[in-house]
């Protein structure tokens, strides 16, 4: 076991320690800007709270995840640039920050400690994951050291995010002496994380006799989501400071150092329920996606059914009304119950709300196809078309004005094909994309219990996509309910059609949705990206071959 870093001095060590936690927002690949921010953050932790110690997230200095910009050039020479900017300011605190890091022909990624204008130590992650969406493998090497550093006169470990869930480098750095570990992370959100991440700590704390501070990164990226949460355990395992999820801050934590490094608790935030968390999460990956990408508005297609009406209300939360504009688009077969229901949505989100009939195109294009089409029975060809030709509207508003068209499309119509390709999925960000319908509804009802702004009706109603006369989503498809438990077997659990069948499903219904998820592969490859929610989105965590021979069954 080697040790880089000053040797720590546990006789020397002071009885108090104040860590700042930097829960923070960083724009991947922007490597002065996000300088920028920590020399700012440094600052105002210095100035308002008095800091000793500075902690921020995983790869903070270029943002997580930078995937192949880690793979340029002039990486080392930026991120040696940003290094020199940082040691030139001679904080006060002590900062401990991500970045990448070569030695040699090969890339870490790393935590820098920098005090009083001098890198006192480094730290290579020692677990690069490669699992769901992560492939930190494809760029990073394995570190192999254990870091102890005197910081302030406390014997500080360092790891990073994927150590703390390994056996080894947690373990070790209490051996060697650590009173104290500072744990960086950039940890996407799903929908249990925070409560996974809090028994992992507990436990690992609690075993190693050592207080550890978890400061994880807040913000969207593409489809990420990370919600922040960064929390200190004590060396007894009881959580002592917790920081608000989807908040950026500074989080102040004060340490009573002796035999231990006892952090002074403060009150933790409420609880938040799974719909609240989930809601805030599409706000936050909205708002990151528009902003981050430089869109001035938004637009999406509101067709009184409950998945626009959930997308309109999180897209206004995200950005304000003012960035938000709503179109209608009925047809022969849109009801009155829908034009009225999405007028009052637009109204009580105070949007720009637009009508406009595409009869008259349909009509066009029709007459266009009256020759083909001649001796053929309408189908859901007829019912694309419509879909089609509001995806066209839609992108015409997009490229005139600027604006990012939002799909409305949810994880069950996503998984079983139940949309329609250059139509309803037409468009740069999907919001539902990783949501099942039967959570959609639950979103709903919790948005109303903030403001009333869906129309119970909305939520009460059977869906429908209305392409065709009393057309119901469950004429085509088993009830939401249903469908949405055996998609979560087959689709996130990796269960079999027989195992699913096992579980009490009836087997008509089984084989039926697995052949659609089967063979729609090929449309979500062509799908917007959207929130990832759950530890199974459609994307990076599942990578399933478009042509291919596999059966369903065992």
């Amino acid at each position: 076991m080697s040790v880089s870093g000053n040797a720590a001095s546990p006789q020397t060590f002071p009885k108090k320690l104040r860590v700042v936690m930097a829960q923070l927002d960083f724009l991947v690949g922007d490597i002065p800007g996000n300088t920028d921010l920590i020399m700012k953050a440094t600052r105002r932790a210095e100035d308002e709270h008095q800091a000793d110690i500075v902690v921020f997230p995983e790869l903070c200095l270029t943002g997580y995840p930078p995937e192949d910009l880690l793979l340029r050039p002039s990486l080392e020479v930026r991120v040696q640039e940003a290094l020199q900017r940082l040691r030139e300011e001679s904080f006060g605190p002590a900062i401990v920050i991500g970045a990448p890091l070569r030695e040699g022909a090969l890339l870490y990624n790393a935590a820098v400690v920098i005090q009083d204008g001098t890198v006192t130590g480094r730290y290579f992650k020692r677990f690069p994951p490669n699992y769901q969406v992560f492939d930190e493998k494809r760029y990073f090497a394995e570190g192999r050291d254990v870091v102890t550093l005197d910081i302030h006169g406390v014997p500080v470990g360092i790891t990073v995010c994927e150590d703390l869930w390994k056996d080894g480098p947690v373990e070790e750095a209490a051996a060697a002496g650590a009173r104290l570990i500072l744990n960086l992370n950039a940890s996407p959100f799903d929908v249990d994380k925070q409560a996974r991440r809090k028994a992992l700590l507990e436990r690992k704390s609690r075993e190693n006799l050592v207080s550890i501070v978890y400061v994880n990164l807040v913000g969207g990226q593409d489809e990420l989501v990370f919600d922040g949460g960064s929390m200190v355990f004590d060396h007894s395992g009881v959580l002592s400071v917790e920081a608000p999820q989807f908040e950026e801050g500074l989080f102040p934590v004060d340490f009573l150092c002796e035999h231990h490094c006892q952090p002074v608790s403060r009150p933790l935030p409420s609880e938040p329920s799974l719909e609240e968390n989930v809601y805030s999460a599409l706000v936050t990956g909205v708002r990151d996606y528009v902003n981050k990408n430089g869109f001035k508005s938004v637009v999406l297609g509101l067709s009184g059914g409950i998945d626009s009406a959930v997308t309109l209300a999180v897209a206004v939360d995200a950005l304000g009304k003012d960035r938000v504009r709503a179109v209608m688009m009925p047809f022969r077969y849109t009801s009155s119950m829908s034009l009225e229901d999405a007028e009052a949505e637009a109204l009580a989100l105070g949007v720009q709300y637009d009508v406009f009939s595409i009869e008259p195109m349909y009509d066009a294009f029709m007459a266009t196809l009256a020759g083909p089409f001649e001796g053929t029975r309408p189908d859901t060809t007829e019912e694309n078309l419509q879909a089609r030709l509001r995806g066209v509207l839609l992108m015409s508003l997009s490229n005139k004005f600027g604006s990012l068209v939002l799909t409305t499309g949810n994880k069950s119509e996503m998984a079983v094909g139940y949309s329609t390709l250059y139509g309803d999925m037409a468009g740069g960000f999907d919001v539902l994309k990783d949501v099942p319908k039967t959570l959609v509804f639950r979103l709903a009802k919790y948005r109303n219990t903030v403001s009333q702004v869906i129309p119970d009706r909305v939520i009460t109603r059977p869906p429908s996509a209305e392409l065709a006369p009393d057309q119901k989503d469950e004429d085509s498809l088993p009830g939401y309910d249903v469908l949405d438990q055996i998609l979560n077997l087959y689709v996130e659990r990796d269960f079999s059609a027989d195992a699913i069948v096992a579980e009490g499903f009836d087997r008509v219904d089984v084989d039926r949705v697995i052949r659609l998820v089967d063979i729609n592969e090929y449309k979500r490859r062509q799908a917007p990206i959207g929130v990832r929610i759950t530890e199974r989105g459609f994307g990076k965590d599942r990578r399933y071959p478009i042509t291919n021979g596999w059966k369903s069954g065992k």
